[in-house]
């Protein structure tokens, strides 16, 4: 008499599928291949409730589009390509590569770039964008870092035999989730590539990018202090790094990665002192050549503004462009705030070029962030009520603690807005021309706005990062965005 067959407790089951990019919510579902496969048991433990809502490689909740302009941070781009395919070939191959630079230096755009290069070529295993600003609150915590992880190795077509075996370690363990990350990790990521066998056609990288915006949850209803606060975000920061280096150890496991972040103290500490021997880094300065970079995305915007209007050839100068490289000080950021305010449409492109152009000029070598510091001062001005703006843009920066609606993922200005409005269309009035410094201050990682407003018609401004950040540079990109002693309008 032949042996009972062990029945799945989903045996049968169907009618499940995937809800949205990286949801899953039933006990079973759908894969590409339209095989159904047992994912959880027990209570129907929801991955839904610990992945990020949206494809946290590729969320089109991102601001801004950010990649790279075509043609730029080309070098930057070909050596971390280049390390991905050919890194085991070199004297002392590295598991890790740590891209760093200061706030605005084009970090995820450079990251969303390789992102889609890797993609194309199929290297891209998986990635993680930490994001404390925008989209789902998932993006900002490290609960949701491996299960997004997970599902998306799950999805891969190149790696069908590990998918099974991470399904089945969920299946076998629903709470696996609510462990701790190294749990995860040893159960998810390194456990299943241990029992597969390796094949060429496998991806190579995992893509992790924002570290250093990754923040610690709440631990029950009472609020922590910023000090707190800051020192729960580095303990779960510094968690994630030792948790990557260990798989990065781990001979079973087939992936580099890339690590972005601010260079932190925690994360430059980690680096130095834990981790020197595994990791190479790239830090965006001037080898890279952002400035000819910069050069070529000018001239782009420019040759879309003048054929919009029909405007000369020679508009605008050699002079100009050069100027406006070097007033940016090496920051993508500085010619991005200033391609989208010359196009809005508020005025002729000419007149709001030359309203930048003649914003008092500064000496970057004293303070390399000054000119930036002079535009946001310039465009927050440009709003018919810049003190109700600055006001307003201090909440809609603050709504990582505002719960947004679960039926549908709105972006903080718009689920902020029926509280702010006192008429309909206030809104739109009061941030009318203030579309560049809105999505430049976003893709800076969710500044806050700081005023203090005195008795006279005039109020002094500092845009700082949030107060649970340890960055404590005075300057714009550094820290706090110092726009210092600025008179606004009243």
């Amino acid at each position: 008499m032949s042996e009972p067959v062990a029945m799945s407790n989903f045996h049968r089951a169907h009618d499940f599928n995937i809800e949205g990019d990286t949801i899953i919510n039933a006990k079973n579902y759908h894969h590409h291949d339209g095989r159904s496969r047992n994912a959880v048991k027990g209570e129907s433990v929801e991955w839904s409730e610990c992945c990020s809502r949206t494809d946290s490689t590729f969320p089109a909740e991102r601001c801004d589009a950010p990649k790279c302009h075509p043609e730029t941070r080309v070098a930057v781009q070909d050596e971390l390509v280049g390390w991905i395919e050919n890194g085991d070939k070199e004297e002392e191959p590295k598991k890790i590569i740590w891209v760093t630079g200061p706030a605005g230096g084009g970090k995820t755009a450079i990251m969303g770039s390789t992102a889609e290069t890797c993609q194309e070529k199929g290297l891209l295993a998986c990635g993680f964008f930490f994001s404390s600003f925008t989209g789902s609150t998932n993006r900002r915590f490290k609960r949701c870092l491996v299960p997004t992880l997970t599902y998306q190795l799950v999805q891969h077509k190149a790696l069908g035999d590990v998918g099974e075996r991470i399904l089945s370690c969920v299946e076998h363990d629903p709470a696996i989730f609510k462990k701790q990350l190294e749990a995860q990790l040893d159960q998810l990521l390194l456990k299943p590539f241990r029992e597969a066998r390796r094949d060429p056609d496998w991806p190579k990288v995992i893509l992790i990018d924002g570290l250093d915006e990754c923040q610690a949850e709440e631990d029950g209803d009472i609020p922590r202090s910023p000090q707190e606060a800051a020192r729960a975000n580095k303990a779960d920061q510094k968690e994630i790094l030792h948790t990557l280096l260990k798989a990065a150890s781990d001979p079973s496991f087939p992936f580099r990665i890339i690590i972005a972040s601010r260079p932190e103290h925690i994360i430059q500490s980690f680096f130095n002192n834990i981790a020197p021997h595994t990791t190479r880094r790239i830090f965006l300065d001037d080898k890279y050549n952002p400035d000819a970079d910069m050069l070529l995305f000018l001239e782009a915007k420019f040759a879309e503004i003048r054929r919009e209007y029909q405007l000369s050839a020679s508009w605008p100068s050699s002079d100009v462009k050069q100027t406006l490289v070097e007033n940016a000080s090496g920051q993508f950021i500085y010619v991005a705030t200033a391609m989208r305010f010359i196009e809005e449409s508020s005025a002729p492109p000419h007149e709001l070029l030359d309203q930048v152009m003649a914003l008092r000029r500064h000496d970057v070598s004293a303070n390399p962030f000054a000119p930036l510091d002079a535009l946001y001062t310039h465009i927050l001005n440009s709003s018919p009520k810049p003190l109700l703006a600055v006001h307003w843009l201090s909440l809609i920066f603050r709504t990582p603690f505002i719960p947004e609606p679960e039926s549908q993922q709105n972006s903080s200005a718009r689920s902020i807005q029926p509280f702010l409005e006192s008429s309909p269309g206030e809104a739109s009035h009061v941030f009318r021309g203030l579309n560049s410094i809105m999505k430049s201050m976003m893709s800076l990682g969710g500044c806050v706005l700081k005023m203090s407003l005195p008795s006279t018609r005039t109020a002094k401004i500092q845009i700082a990062t949030p107060p649970a950040s340890e960055n404590s540079s005075p300057t714009f990109i550094q820290g706090a965005i110092g726009i210092k002693d600025v008179a606004l309008r009243a």
